[in-house]
């Protein structure tokens, strides 16, 4: 849906008016504006229930790229203390400690030494224990037993294909975990996980962030007062702009890694040259000049990764090479094509995004977040319970990588668009029943490259209303489809029988401005999208639950005195959910056909999985595979 200006601004006062209203979330909302809550001053604590704790978790933040810059951007030292890091690339160590400023957005991956205010690089690593391979860390930490210097928990941000392996021997050895979504590269690897957590008693939580962000706990609390009425569709959509020479997912890497790199080859020494030569004509005003020299020794560190070809010392710290960190040096032959492209190991790290073995592309680094989101949506009209998909059908390709495969070989195994139907069970749907089994809610999702129109964000239906929501920082609402028409929440009955109605005020009438101007209040500023409260209430049940006790509760503070699980929201069933829906989508879109999800494939101690009964056949090789052993590690 692509609004006027005009329509955006009625939408978002229709919104406030909503959350505001008496009947929804007026009281709370009153509370965070007297006060004065913010993120890490109370406000995921209020709506997660959680509190402050004495003392901050000790953690080693394995894994210091993209995914781990925005978690340790995230931090609230009153909570989480960085006490080791591990990254196999200087790049990622340097941004680890000064973080990313390579654009605007960028800027939110707030390094360690802002985070703690230490006054230099030299400080921080007196305080942070710095590794390579996350392996080297997890051995040489377990000889540490100092109560005030070893580590209890780890934030994974490696690459998907480590996410097993690295939180299992971290939970082996006494760790909670936090992994950045999506969970596992395989539905066997998030069962494997998910038994380790078991066994170890150990938190194990993944970063679906979604289930933290405030905006989105408003639209449950909407989805489960009956405002929106019966839910029936729900659009989502990621576009993005990537085109060749110009794609988030292969940045340029030096010379030294890839000589012959098509259009990007020479772009960062290009780039370092342009910076240089910007500061040497001088007449930069002071904080220019000062923005200017952090992102020039940040260009140099990542042109330090060339030191991934054969190893060797940078920056006081000895580096393998790629291959010796596990990385493949391959001759990439995909589909049909007679192109053949030449990967180094290096660039398989780099770009690890781009290749099945280390990633699971499109559905798990941007569609998991999504779907997410829809099945938080659609437990709502379920009292809570989260719902199994029915069924997905699905098509995905490889649309605008190359833009010519008659000059350049493919240079990728993930496909850039894709796009995906799921079915999921309403509230009155009967399977035994003719009319009750077409009882479903749909969810529509699509994301794709080479057009980034629309950006991401998702847009729930309901029989009553409409929510849009976008980029998980703004929401709107509306009369169904009446874009130009102000609000108001309206009560009928009493009690339990009470029912919310959206009205549309009389002309000349301005919704309901009382209520809007308490929500607006409340939601004012920069929203969080939800990564600082994830980690906030990870440590907060480390602290007061630190044996992963599944039976163990905490009572909310608020009218109702409800009683939750002191675990993470996302803890192994929920974040195995995701992946099993991520992944089987992929297997789906392989095969060009629709699959029906099987029960057993979402229970962690049943040992079938979609990729066994799809994709192993009579292969015994494969069968092992994909068969969930937690023997193995």
């Amino acid at each position: 849906m692509h609004l006027t200006n005009e329509q955006k601004i009625i939408g978002k006062e229709n919104f406030f008016a909503t959350i505001g209203s008496e009947w929804l979330q007026r009281n709370l909302l009153k509370e965070v504006n007297s006060k004065e809550l913010k993120s890490g001053k109370g406000l995921g604590a209020r709506f997660f229930g959680y509190d402050t704790i004495d003392k901050p978790v000790r953690i080693a933040v394995l894994g210091t790229g993209d995914e781990g810059g925005i978690l340790i951007g995230a931090i609230n030292p009153a909570y989480v203390q960085v006490v080791a890091i591990a990254d196999i690339r200087p790049f990622n160590q340097y941004r680890a400690f000064h973080g990313d400023e390579s654009s605007a957005n960028a800027r939110a991956r707030t390094g360690l030494i802002k985070k703690y205010g230490w006054k230099d690089e030299t400080e921080a690593r007196s305080k942070v224990r710095v590794y390579g391979d996350y392996k080297e860390l997890l051995e040489t930490e377990k000889n540490i037993t100092d109560p005030d210097k070893n580590i209890e928990a780890v934030i994974i941000g490696l690459p998907l294909f480590l996410h097993a392996p690295a939180a299992i021997a971290a939970m082996k050895q006494g760790y909670h975990v936090l992994t950045e979504k999506l969970m596992a590269h395989s539905v066997a690897n998030c069962k494997e996980m998910a038994r380790a957590a078991t066994l170890y008693k150990k938190h194990c939580a993944t970063g679906h962030q979604r289930h933290y962000n405030v905006l989105y706990d408003h639209i449950v609390k909407i989805l489960q007062s009956g405002v929106l009425g019966d839910l029936h569709y729900i659009r989502a959509q990621w576009h993005r702009n990537n085109k060749p020479g110009g794609d988030s997912w292969k940045q340029p890497v030096p010379a030294e890694i890839k000589p012959d790199d098509g259009e990007l080859t020479g772009k960062l020494e290009d780039l370092l040259k342009r910076q240089e030569a910007k500061l040497n004509r001088g007449g930069l005003k002071p904080a220019d000049k000062e923005l200017l020299e952090r992102q020039i020794a940040q260009t140099k560190a990542q042109l330090a990764d060339k030191i991934l070809v054969s190893g060797g010392d940078y920056n006081g710290f000895k580096f393998k090479s790629a291959e010796q960190y596990g990385y493949k040096h391959e001759q990439l032959k995909i589909d049909d094509s007679d192109k053949i492209y030449d990967r180094p190991a290096a660039e398989e790290l780099i770009r690890w995004r781009l290749f099945d073995r280390t990633s699971a592309g499109l559905m798990a680094e941007l569609g998991s977040h999504q779907l997410d989101a829809a099945s938080i949506f659609i437990a709502a009209m379920h009292g809570g319970k989260k719902q199994l998909p029915l069924s997905v059908s699905a098509t995905a390709t490889r649309t605008i990588f190359p833009n010519d495969l008659n000059a350049n070989p493919i240079d990728r195994d993930v496909d850039d668009h894709v796009h995906c139907v799921y079915e999921y069970a309403a509230p009155n749907y009967n399977k035994n029943d003719e009319l009750g089994k077409q009882r479903k809610i749909t969810v529509a999702y699509s994301s794709i490259n080479g057009n980034g129109f629309g950006g991401y964000g998702e847009t729930v239906l309901g029989t009553k209303g409409t929510i849009v929501i976008e980029s998980e920082k703004e929401a709107m609402f509306f009369d169904r489809a009446e874009v130009n028409q102000k609000t108001k929440i309206t009560a009928k009955g009493a009690g339990n029988k009470r029912q919310l109605n959206v009205t549309r005020p009389n002309n000349g009438e301005e919704g309901d401005p009382l209520s809007a101007a308490i929500a607006l209040q409340a939601t004012f500023g920069d929203v969080s999208r939800g990564y600082c409260e994830e980690i906030e209430h990870w440590a907060f049940c480390i602290r007061n639950n630190p044996d992963a006790d599944p039976t163990k509760e905490i009572e909310l503070n608020n009218p109702q005195k409800q009683k939750v699980k002191l675990l993470p929201k996302c803890y192994p069933e929920v974040a195995m959910s995701d992946a099993v829906i991520a992944l089987t989508t992929n297997i789906a879109a392989k095969l060009g056909k629709t699959i029906d999800f099987e029960d057993t494939w979402f229970n962690i101690n049943n040992n079938e999985t979609p990729e066994l009964k799809y994709l192993a056949n009579d292969n015994p090789e494969l069968k092992k595979f994909y068969t969930p052993d937690l023997e193995k590690y």
